[in-house]
């Protein structure tokens, strides 16, 4: 589980690249030891829907969605050319890792490598980034990043690599990786386009919670039922954005249908509502054309309003009783009158 969130992360991060764009991200896992699963195994992401899984036990990649059949004899040379070149290069970089004892590791035990690698389409339909993280037993290991568009090696955190290995990776990459991701990626994205190039307003739910303990408050902004999953969500105290050091939550979570929620937290002390600060919520998405601003108001004149609002009715509620009290007095009376009469 560890494993899978570090290398995890950098999916989330990658999914955040550019608003517009859209990604085909191999998570790949190699496992050296007994356990229960594939020593090698890939899932293909299509932005966050998975369309396609590769392991070694079958050695053949497995589409949820199928193409057309004549793309059937090149997905599979595609799948064989890219997974295996990816299998043998994870295994070689274990082995290598237990023989220099990385973190003073050996061959004994369970030893899990994990790599993300992808690529990346502009809304301009233009290739981007070409990008790729490693992770060894839980530890990240490396870094790499090409520029197709400027042909070069932006960011490399792992080596030292020699110019005869740079010349190859980029020649691979080039001619290899990058022509191939990115046809798969235009191929898929036609045809989970009502998946992933669909647009779902936000719904906006604002939130208050007395804490009981220190007399305070909680404010609660959510945002669910979002797609896709950009988004910007602001908590302001009069006017100033909140430190985030004061703020709890701003995950961005799945919901069960597909779509994206987010929610922050504020608490305000019990000092703090004696000085009536005015608090927004702020939420930039795909699908507004403006961004959405909602004022929580004065949490102490809510608190107030609402005791006001409380007395009111109390007091009509004590009035008509008494009302009708006195009248049913006054016609019990009028009838014994009439019997004495």
């Amino acid at each position: 589980y560890i494993y899978t969130c570090l290398v995890y992360s950098h999916f989330e991060r990658f999914l955040c690249l550019s608003i517009g764009s859209h990604s085909l991200m191999a998570f790949a896992t190699y496992i050296v030891g007994q356990t229960p699963f594939p020593e090698f195994s890939v899932v293909l992401m299509l932005d966050d829907v998975q369309i396609g899984y590769y392991d070694s036990v079958t050695w053949s990649v497995v589409y949820r969605s199928s193409s057309d059949s004549k793309y059937q004899n090149e997905e599979k040379s595609d799948a064989d050319i890219v997974f295996l070149d990816m299998y043998n290069s994870m295994k070689e970089l274990v082995v290598s890792l237990l023989r220099n004892k990385f973190f003073f590791c050996s061959f004994e035990g369970v030893h899990v490598q994990q790599r993300l690698a992808g690529c990346e389409l502009l809304d301009d339909d233009k290739p981007g980034l070409l990008q790729r993280w490693d992770a060894f037993n839980g530890q990240e290991i490396g870094e790499y990043t090409f520029d197709t568009e400027k042909n070069v090696q932006t960011k490399i955190i792992w080596g030292p690599w020699g110019q005869i290995t740079r010349l190859h990776m980029r020649f691979l990459i080039k001619n290899i990786y990058q022509p191939i991701c990115i046809k798969v990626l235009r191929r898929y994205l036609y045809m989970k386009k009502n998946s992933v190039m669909r647009k779902v307003k936000p719904r906006v739910r604002l939130m208050k919670k007395t804490l009981t303990d220190s007399q305070g408050l909680q404010i609660s902004c959510l945002a669910t039922g979002f797609y896709p999953r950009h988004i910007n969500l602001t908590l302001f105290r009069d006017g100033q954005p909140v430190d985030d050091d004061q703020i709890t939550g701003g995950e961005i979570l799945p919901n069960g249908d597909g779509t994206y929620q987010m929610r922050k937290r504020l608490g305000i002390s019990k000092e703090e509502l004696r000085e009536e600060h005015k608090y927004n919520c702020t939420m930039k998405h795909l699908n507004l054309d403006n961004k959405l601003d909602i004022t929580f108001g004065s949490p102490t004149h809510s608190v107030v309003f609402s005791v006001l609002v409380f007395m009111g009715v109390a007091v009509v509620i004590i009035t008509a009783l008494i009302i009708w009290r006195k009248r049913q007095a006054a016609g019990k009376c009028s009838v014994k009158t009439s019997s004495f009469l």
